[in-house]
């Protein structure tokens, strides 16, 4: 297979084995800032314009005939959100144990590994340093990327242009073009695909609507957060309530997706002004008890998805709806149909999974099958949309969903979202995003955190930022 890439990635990896014999937290650290590093050095990189003929000369040699398929399928992800599309959606899969299926013929591993301490990205980039001479059955097929990190991979010879794979623009030109923005390399080629469009908007407790507002109605709910100053109103009449808005981090994603520049320019970190407004509003907020610190996932945070937790509303988008709010459990606002959809102060995304072919694949055919089926295919679709209240990349099935009862979802109170969710999709701008962006976000959040909760200034947490910031990409500087 014809290889010249990658020494960022090549150089994660190998750090991440020789980092083996320190102390685990060191080890983890480590790894981790090297492999995010390797993001912006692997987007320099990018595929080597020499030799284009050899290199579309070598990716047909990779795609060897649907006769020559190899019997072993093997998928990297990190959770296990993408099998449950498979096992539920994908025609003919069969669920053979936890790690293990079959398509026809072929054995499927799904080879899982949870993301935290950058755990999921350390093993991919181990994994793919072996593609090459790896037997065919242990060679990756598919691999799923996020949106914060998905340039570190797609602008790489790891990842296969899916014309490659014989999918064509026209097979794909029912999606949202800022989902296949996130995953087109500095080539222009294209090299993933998803089956979510992850437009977010605000997600609102209906009964503590009707008590701070008078209605729970969207468009009357909508009208008292239309913007940030509306937005401060409402929060002031929820204290007075004894209610809380959210979380400050969960407004985080509304206010970095609509930044005015990158994170970094020039090799230097800039703090953008959406990024200061969001700190001074918070601020604001928590000072006046409007909202509160509650790290994201955490158990303070859950207690919203109670009635007594006294949250009014969590920012998100439609894979919040079943994944974060517990419809299934008694006792909780979900189960009770209690929640509502606006679109609130700011259209935002959030999150969305994409699948990747991965270069030296012996099962082509099947890749590309499954890549068409799951994110193409509009009836496969609208079911992943009607069964897992997911926002599907379609603008035709969202179209159809949004005009028929077929939309409505249970724990919204049988409310509608999906033309919000489409117009929101429409108008995401992925201009600003760079191979910086989890690095620098997670950084953010954790150094403000010490300014919000009175234990340092707002220089001081600006500092602890930057130091955290350029400890993870020494390249950089402020």
């Amino acid at each position: 297979m014809k290889k010249k890439v990658i020494s960022a990635l090549l150089c994660a990896a190998v750090a991440g084995s020789m980092l083996a014999g320190c102390g685990a937290e060191q080890a983890a650290d480590a790894a981790a800032a090297v492999a995010d590093a390797a993001a912006t050095a692997a987007t320099e990189a990018a595929a080597p314009a020499a030799e284009p003929a050899a290199t579309e000369a070598a990716a047909e040699e990779e795609a060897a005939p649907a006769g020559d398929e190899g019997k072993v399928l093997n998928i990297y992800c990190w959770n296990e959100e993408f099998k449950s599309r498979i096992t539920d959606h994908y025609p003919g899969y069969e669920e053979v144990d936890g790690t293990h299926g079959k398509m026809g013929d072929v054995d499927v591993v799904w080879n899982i590994t949870p993301s935290d301490d950058n755990a999921y990205q350390n093993n991919l980039d181990e994994t793919l340093l072996k593609q090459e001479s790896a037997a065919a059955d242990d060679k990756i097929d598919l691999f799923l990327v996020e949106a914060d990190y998905a340039l570190k991979y797609v602008d790489t010879d790891y990842a296969m242009a899916l014309k490659d794979l014989g999918i064509t623009d026209a097979d794909l030109s029912d999606q949202y073009e800022y989902t296949q923005s996130i995953v087109t390399d500095s080539n222009g080629n294209l090299k993933g695909s998803s089956w979510q469009a992850c437009s977010a908007g605000l997600i609102y407790n209906r009964e503590a609507a009707k008590e701070i507002l008078g209605s729970d109605d969207p468009a009357d709910v909508q009208a008292a957060v239309a913007d940030w100053a509306k937005y401060k109103e409402t929060a002031a009449k929820a204290a007075e309530k004894g209610y809380t808005m959210c979380s400050v981090n969960d407004t985080y994603r509304t206010y970095s997706n609509n930044v005015s520049g990158k994170w970094v320019q020039d090799g230097k970190i800039v703090v953008d002004a959406n990024m200061d407004a969001w700190v001074n509003d918070s601020m604001e907020l928590v000072e006046k008890k409007a909202e509160n610190t509650y790290d994201l996932w955490g158990d303070d945070w859950a207690k919203g998805k109670k009635p007594e937790g006294k949250i009014f509303c969590y920012f998100g988008p439609a894979w919040f709806f079943n994944f974060c709010l517990d419809a299934d459990q008694d006792g909780t606002i979900a189960n009770q149909g209690g929640w509502g959809f606006c679109e609130g102060p700011q259209s935002y995304y959030w999150g969305g999974t994409w699948i990747c072919a991965a270069s030296g694949t012996d099962n082509p055919a099947l890749v590309k099958d499954i890549i068409l089926t799951m994110t193409t295919d509009k009836n496969v679709l609208k079911e992943i949309a009607m069964a897992d209240s997911d926002c599907v990349n379609s603008k035709s099935v969202l179209a159809d969903l949004s005009g028929s009862d077929d939309g409505n979802i249970a724990l919204l109170g049988g409310q509608n979202p999906y033309a919000e969710l489409a117009k929101g999709a429409e108008g995401i701008d992925l201009s600003n995003i760079s191979p910086y962006d989890q690095g620098c976000n997670e950084e953010f959040q954790a150094a403000m955190k010490n300014y919000f909760e009175g234990n340092a200034s707002k220089e001081e947490a600006l500092e602890q930022f930057y130091k955290g910031v350029e400890e993870k990409y020494p390249e950089l500087s402020h």
